[in-house]
């Protein structure tokens, strides 16, 4: 049975920073691709950021320079960096797991929300 779950969200002053994990069981995930997506109020899910089996990276235009994703393998986690946030950045953020067969697993979220 695959399991994400993430942690780390909270209430951070504009220009702080916080660290997400996701913690992943049940599967391997240096053999899957990674990822982050947020989801703010009134707002549709976005992705905010890929590490894809090979490795590579990718983020979404608004977290560029801010953020970064990065995957342990031996502790089967995955991390978001999140620096210099800004009072859009407020959403749930989830982790999201896609193998490579094609299925998709999510973990139920963390609340971040940036406000002074």
């Amino acid at each position: 049975q695959v399991q994400l779950v993430e942690s780390g969200g909270g209430l951070v002053q504009p220009g702080g920073s916080l660290r997400l994990s996701c913690v992943v069981s049940g599967i391997a995930i240096i053999n899957h691709s990674m990822a982050w997506y947020r989801q703010g109020p009134g707002k549709e899910r976005e992705l905010v950021a890929t590490v894809i089996r090979g490795g590579d990276i990718n983020y979404g235009d608004s977290v560029k320079g801010r953020f970064t994703i990065s995957r342990v393998s031996a502790k089967n986690t995955v991390y978001l960096q999140m620096d210099s946030l800004k009072p859009e950045d407020t959403a749930v953020y989830f982790c999201n797991l896609h193998t490579i067969i094609g299925n998709n697993y999510w973990g139920q979220g963390t609340q971040v929300t940036v406000s002074s």
